[in-house]
């Protein structure tokens, strides 16, 4: 730990806002000022008379906190990237594969924002790789090639120690690097929200291990960036756009026929596609071919999310899971149209398949994978909108299938708690997702309002 004898105090500033007054102790060590900001003046001058008395026993002060040796915690002594390392084996065995990358991620900005100096015998690129690759996925960091062993030797001496965590100056450095990608933008407001939910969980982590004193991560509103989690309206598919991107999947020369079930599944029932790729045939309840009712069911108790093979306990490059936010054996039924009754009636038996098989399958009977679902999907998107409907939001994603159907399910009256239910959500966060797309409603609205009106009437002017 660096320290100094060469210590300075000054007077404490004062700085009269419209909102409140803030007293500033204000210090120097070995050329470099120090500020520490109050909102009374006895806070100020008890802090202040702290540092007094600390120079006056002669007692040394850190270059890294600018606080007497005395104030520190046990911080000064834990390396940062050790302590990361620690932090990252804690969460994979109580993690998903998702969740694991994620956090890898956020310590790898993290160690990158708290080097002594920036590397000079490697590429960023590769600090960054053997950071986010090896040094914090645990089940790989043994079996890190002898390169990137050489430069995870070097980031464990040229990490800062914990201390820096108590610098707020440092602390804010270090959200500003996690909320920036790499060519020096701003990060998606999600991204950074994310990254600072990871880092809060490290510095309770950090706490709770008696590293740190108190969590550093700044509390309260307009800390961290706004994030909103309702559905753009503009990605929604209206169904003549639907029909004419299903129908050029279903005519694509490789495998066409079985990405257009596997779209018009998500389309007619809304499903996630992690939960479609788990379905088994057994899974989907259709009706005899002259019955009258030719609405099929279909029965979701699984999904399998792409994570890939780094971050699963088997090594597979799906992780097979629960339904999302539902305990583990929860089940739930949804009714699928008659259209979607014929297509996957016709896709079932042109591919012969088998109760147990899975219902939507790879080239070669595996698990179809995310790569080949996304290449399909914008293939039909370029071939089929217009050049500005390409390049805008209209069903950029996969996922706006799914968003398309319940909102049409809103849209045509179904109760939000039935949506909910047959979409996995609860009716809160279902109505914070889509209640701005809900639309062709307000002329019955306003017939209700005008129905409701039981003012008295008002008296004739005399």
């Amino acid at each position: 730990m660096e320290t100094t004898y060469n210590v300075k105090i000054w007077k404490t500033s004062v700085y009269r806002g419209k909102r409140k007054t803030t007293h500033t102790v204000r210090w120097e060590l070995d050329g470099k000022e120090w500020r520490a900001p109050f909102d009374t003046r006895a806070l100020a001058d008890a802090f202040r008379s702290e540092l007094v008395s600390a120079t006056r026993r002669g007692e040394a002060f850190s270059l890294t906190t600018g606080r007497p040796v005395s104030h520190q915690s046990g911080a000064s002594a834990v390396n940062w990237y050790d302590f990361a390392i620690q932090f990252a084996d804690a969460q994979w065995h109580r993690t998903a594969g998702n969740s694991r990358k994620n956090t890898s991620k956020a310590l790898m900005s993290t160690t990158v924002a708290l080097l002594r100096t920036p590397p000079t015998g490697f590429k960023s690129v590769d600090l960054r790789t053997a950071l986010r690759e090896f040094a914090f996925n645990t089940k790989r960091r043994e079996e890190a090639p002898p390169e990137v062993a050489v430069i995870l030797k070097w980031v464990e001496r040229n990490t800062l120690s914990m201390a820096a965590w108590e610098d707020p100056v440092k602390v804010d450095a270090v959200l500003r690097a996690v909320d920036t990608k790499l060519d020096g933008t701003r990060a998606a407001a999600s991204s950074a929200k994310r990254n600072r939910r990871i880092l809060n969980v490290a510095m309770e982590y950090a706490v709770k291990h008696r590293i740190l004193r108190t969590n550093p991560l700044p509390k309260g509103r307009g800390t961290a960036p706004k994030t909103s989690s309702a559905v753009d309206k503009r990605s929604l598919l209206n169904p003549e756009q639907a029909s004419r991107l299903l129908d050029w999947v279903r005519r694509r020369p490789r495998g066409g026929k079985r990405l257009h079930a596997f779209f018009a599944t998500m389309y007619y029932a809304g499903p996630r596609p992690e939960e479609v790729v788990a379905m088994r045939v057994a899974d989907v309840r259709l009706p005899e071919e002259d019955a009258a009712d030719q609405w099929c069911e279909l029965l979701f108790h699984t999904a399998q999310p792409e994570v890939g093979k780094n971050w699963t306990d088997d090594g597979e490059i799906h992780e097979e899971r629960g339904l999302k936010g539902r305990a583990a054996d929860d089940t739930r039924v949804v009714p699928g149209h008659p259209s979607l009754t014929r297509i996957l009636r016709e896709h079932v038996k042109a591919r012969k398949l088998k109760p147990g098989d899975l219902l939507f399958q790879g080239e070669k009977g595996e698990m179809l994978a995310g790569s080949v679902i996304r290449r399909a999907w914008r293939s039909a998107r370029e071939e089929v909108l217009t050049p500005h409907e390409f390049e805008s939001p209209t069903g950029k994603r996969v996922y706006d299938l799914r968003h398309t159907r319940l909102t049409k399910w809103l849209n045509d009256g179904i109760p939000a708690a039935q949506v909910a239910e047959w979409a996995g959500n609860s009716v809160p966060v279902l109505l914070a997702i889509y209640a701005r797309c809900v639309s062709g409603q307000l002329s019955d609205l306003k017939r209700r309002m005008e129905a409701g009106e039981d003012l008295p009437e008002l008296p004739e002017p005399a």
